[in-house]
């Protein structure tokens, strides 16, 4: 593996300035030149880099060739997108001929359905890998209101989310015994009534498409799990949110082993995250991304250097044995710092 490595990340979330901090704290000296793009020139993704500038808000293959042209320009060795993944995966010959490495997922069938929910809850029918939700797809109000008392009828509560949304965008929670009053003094809820819902719904034909399901009262778990380029699995550590910001790194062998039936059925490359919750005794599937979670940085405190080992082996070092370390109950707080402003 080459001792200093130019590498790539657009248009991130905050949290991968501190995913840029382990993989300079690696622990085989190699030294990393971090580039990154983003629209926003202050934001937080960029305050790790070495090289910043300001993306430009493209679509579709000019999208992909911008990032190509990047990559090609500033000589980078290895891409870890997040923005537009599928574009990338099925231009992903394009880096290949410069010698950019991409750590992204290329089977494009794949990686469509993660992005749509539906489609990969259906793919898992038949396979004995997990259990789903209960759940329909709907987009216009009659038919969620149809869903929403067949759900009722067989005893869910329930809730709903956009089918395409990424982390907690649009998650709502019915309960039809809100005290408003309270919510008007107190936190912004995710709960909202079918009423409500239903009335804001109705005020168009048709929305995008929703994904109206059963509640999963239990305990939620992010499994962070890291394979090779193959896609077979080195790593999977399961991490249970608590109240507030407590999290625990539990070594949950139910959920070890969900993590390799889903690495063995789809192969899915470097850093991703299965996202669970338990209804009783019975975890089930949110969400799978084939991206770094936004709490990796909490799971390394297991001892496994997610980001920089995903790097390690996608330039062909090798990885492993890796024994994670569980029991560990974590927390963050915030911490002022100055800002670089990447348009000057």
């Amino acid at each position: 593996m080459k001792k200093k490595v130019n590498l790539y990340f657009n248009r991130w979330f905050s949290v991968s300035y501190l995913y840029m901090n382990h993989l300079r704290s690696n622990p085989d000296g190699v030294e990393f030149n971090i580039f990154g793009t983003h629209p926003d020139p202050m934001h937080m993704s960029l305050q790790g880099c070495d090289y910043a500038e300001v993306e430009p808000v493209l679509e579709g293959v000019e999208y992909v060739q911008y990032l190509v042209d990047f990559c090609r320009k500033h000589e980078i060795d290895v891409f870890i997108p997040r923005l537009k993944m599928l574009d990338i995966a099925k231009h992903v010959h394009l880096f290949d001929a410069i010698g950019t490495k991409v750590l992204v997922c290329r089977d494009t069938v794949l990686l469509e359905s993660l992005v749509e929910k539906d489609q990969f809850y259906k793919s898992l029918a038949g396979k004995g890998i997990m259990e789903i939700p209960a759940y329909e797809i709907v987009n216009n109000a009659d038919d969620f209101k149809a869903a929403y008392e067949r759900l009722v009828a067989a005893g869910h509560r329930v809730c709903f989310k956009p089918n395409n949304s990424e982390g907690g965008l649009g998650f709502r929670i019915i309960d039809n015994e809100r005290d408003r009053l309270q919510e008007l003094f107190g936190y912004v809820t995710q709960l909202t009534s079918f009423e409500d819902a239903y009335r804001t719904l109705s005020s168009v034909e048709t929305f995008e498409d929703l994904m109206v399901m059963e509640l999963l009262p239990g305990h939620e778990y992010s499994i962070d799990c890291l394979a090779d380029g193959n896609g077979r699995l080195l790593a999977a550590v399961p991490r249970r949110k608590e109240s507030g910001r407590l999290r625990v790194l539990d070594n949950n062998a139910e959920l070890i082993e969900i993590a390799h039936r889903v690495a063995d059925t789809f192969h899915i490359p470097f850093n991703f995250n299965i996202q669970m919750k338990y209804n009783g005794d019975t975890p089930k599937l949110l969400e799978i991304n084939p991206r770094m979670s936004g709490g990796l940085h909490v799971t390394c405190l297991s001892g496994v250097n997610f980001p920089y080992l995903a790097v390690k082996s996608a330039l062909g070092g090798e990885v492993g044995p890796i024994t994670p370390e569980f029991g560990i109950w974590a927390s963050h707080i915030e911490q002022p710092m100055r800002m670089h402003d990447w348009s000057k």
